[in-house]
């Protein structure tokens, strides 16, 4: 009896700690803009989790946040990717001021990354490293066999080997939890 009382207490034990395991890593990787995440993620078939976990990474999900290099917004576009982007869209008057706004940031941020999966075959890592490093260097990169598809520790910019990792590690959190 002493057994089964003991098991039952390391059971209920293990539980809470995982519970308060998820809620503090709810608190590390919290999601906002879930509707429009859903919405664009169905729209242009990317994987929500991925989606969330790419502003996670490029935002910390600050609508507002400019980088030193002029990228904008949750998913800080490049202002010239985005001008290509909503015209490729047939977003008419579009302003770089509009990457502030989450609808429209998550819109065009969600087009341009489908692009660069269908660009890369679906390839997670060389859609991300283009993403973070542009689509020109990663096409560079498999040209001078410096990468190979799904090998982020051969990209050659650290600063998009740390992009992709991040998101990649954001994601696995994303899908354990959260359900879209």
């Amino acid at each position: 009896m002493r057994k089964v009382a003991t098991v039952i207490i390391l059971g209920l034990a293990i539980f809470a700690l995982l519970n308060n395991v998820n809620w503090f890593m709810r608190y590390i990787y919290p999601i906002k803009y879930e509707d429009l995440i859903i919405k664009y993620s169905q729209e242009y078939d990317i994987d929500p989790y991925l989606l969330a976990s790419v502003i996670k990474v490029e935002s910390g999900f600050s609508p507002e946040v400019i980088s030193k290099k002029g990228a904008t917004g949750l998913m800080q576009l490049m202002p010239e990717t985005a001008k290509w982007a909503a015209q490729k869209m047939g977003i008419e008057d579009f302003t770089i001021d509009q990457l502030k706004k989450p609808e429209v940031n998550i819109k065009i941020g969600t087009w341009y990354l489908a692009k660069l999966f269908e660009e890369f075959n679906g390839d997670t890592t060389l859609a991300l490293a283009a993403y973070n490093g542009g689509r020109g260097n990663v096409k560079e990169w498999l040209q001078n066999g410096d990468l190979k598809e799904n090998q982020e520790q051969n990209i050659p910019f650290s600063e998009t080997k740390n992009f992709v990792i991040k998101v990649k590690k954001a994601y696995k959190w994303y899908k354990r939890l959260y359900t879209f």
